[in-house]
């Protein structure tokens, strides 16, 4: 039987080395409250100005530690955490492999973790901090490193040597010319595209018709002076009641973040600097090199050629051109249910699961995925169970932000509603 964890999350490196390749520290602090704090007293802003100060933020370079703390109300999920009951078994590595990814998602939903961060430009680094071990993942130009010291493993995700990286990167900006020059060409007489701010006055004017956006009490986060926006929903048919974000008041950086239910008194998740820094950190926190003791892996990540490039893009073009669709991949269209926080996505699972297999089983030309079955179909099956409880039609699931409905005739809903909202739509849609 693989060991049962209680400590941070141990996501394996399929699935976390090809989610970092944005600025990982940046990605983390955006989505804990913080204190409110009278000595604080930043230059007043309104709702609309605080947004656009946190648009306009061009932190590039910082250093700190991360906490995440999550409290959904799912069950006590330790029971499916055991992996196989015979070692001697054929396949029980395997199902061992995949009980501890199974553990590793369920602790990166339900539980907690710190981890230290670095971000200088294209360089960043993550550091998960485990009670007796740690994992990194390292970004650097060209390639990725994800390390985990208590498997004694290092996986090295590069791109392919011949790959011509500064090639399909000035072909994407002659696409994009090309793109705009056209959108131009095709405005009326007088027009123009919109400019930056423009966009993001439409994008607050649209936001508003959903949310009601406020400038909370100024306080401290991590030792830095901070405004507090508040996102509070119009509508009560979501299960979301706030959002609440401390933005640093010198650089408009996102420091931490939190979710509270409706009705609720505590975050169901929060995330944020505990100790933050915006000095360049030293370079040499964004080297790695293995030493003996571990074992090496290799991933290339295949990139196209840009004659490929151009092909794809010309036959992209003539498709749209004719009004044809073929040669597009025959993607799942989900039924969107009401609006806003309240929206409801539902889609026919086992369409899903069929594109899901053949993700897995790789192209024609035998390039497999980077991503694996997180679990085994038993222990699909043992969640599935533990975790739903039965209702008119399927079987569904309702954390304090997020509602789920299996339905017996194959489809899946799910929203920021309650489960008797998905139940409704259900039953709408036979």
């Amino acid at each position: 039987m693989s060991p049962r964890r209680t400590g941070p999350t141990r996501v394996r490196a399929r699935t976390l080395v090809p989610a970092v390749g944005v600025p990982v520290a940046v990605a983390i602090a955006v989505l804990v409250p913080m204190q409110a704090n009278a000595t604080v007293d930043l230059p007043d802003l309104t709702a609309e100005e605080l947004l656009e100060f946190a648009h306009s933020s061009d932190v590039d370079t910082l250093s700190g530690t991360v906490e995440q703390r999550s409290e959904l109300g799912l069950p006590d999920l330790a029971a499916l955490m055991g992996g196989s009951d015979d070692e001697n078994s054929e396949g029980a590595d395997t199902d061992a492999a995949a009980s501890d990814a199974l553990a590793d998602l369920v602790s990166l939903a339900t539980g907690s973790f710190d981890a230290n961060v670095y971000l200088d430009g294209d360089s960043a680094r993550l550091q998960v901090l485990d009670r007796m071990a740690e994992r990194n993942v390292y970004v650097n130009p060209g390639v990725a490193w994800f390390v985990d010291s208590e498997s004694q493993t290092a996986t090295r995700l590069s791109v392919a040597a011949d790959a011509d990286v500064e090639g399909l990167e000035a072909e994407l900006d002659r696409l994009a010319a090309e793109a705009r020059a056209q959108a131009e060409a095709e405005l009326p007489d007088g027009e123009q595209l919109p400019t930056p701010q423009q966009l993001l006055d439409r994008a607050l004017d649209r936001l508003d018709e959903t949310t009601e956006v406020s400038v909370g009490a100024d306080g401290r986060v991590a030792g830095r002076d901070a405004y507090e926006l508040v996102l509070e929903p119009r509508t009560d048919e979501t299960l979301v009641g706030e959002i609440r974000i401390a933005v640093d008041g010198e650089n408009g950086a996102a420091l931490a973040a939190s979710v509270t239910a409706r009705g609720a008194d505590a975050p169901a998740f929060e995330v944020g600097f505990t100790e933050v820094s915006f000095a360049a950190p030293d370079p040499s926190v964004f080297a790695f090199e293995p030493s003996d003791a571990y074992t090496l892996e290799e991933e290339e990540l295949p990139l196209p050629t840009v004659e490929e490039l151009r092909q794809w893009a010309a036959d992209a073009e003539a498709r749209a051109a004719e009004g044809e669709t073929d040669g597009a991949p025959e993607l799942p269209h989900p039924t969107v249910h009401g609006e806003g926080w309240a929206t409801v996505v539902e889609i026919d699972a086992a369409t899903a699961a069929k594109l899901m297999a053949e993700h897995r089983a790789g192209d024609a030309d035998g390039v497999a995925p980077a991503t694996e079955p997180p679990f085994t179909e038993g222990e699909a099956l043992g969640l599935l169970e533990v975790l739903t409880t039965p209702v008119d039609g399927g079987r569904a699931l309702q954390t304090s932000l997020l509602s789920l409905m299996l339905t017996d005739d194959g489809r899946a809903l799910a929203g920021s509603v309650p489960v008797d909202t998905l139940v409704g739509y259900a039953e709408s849609g036979r």
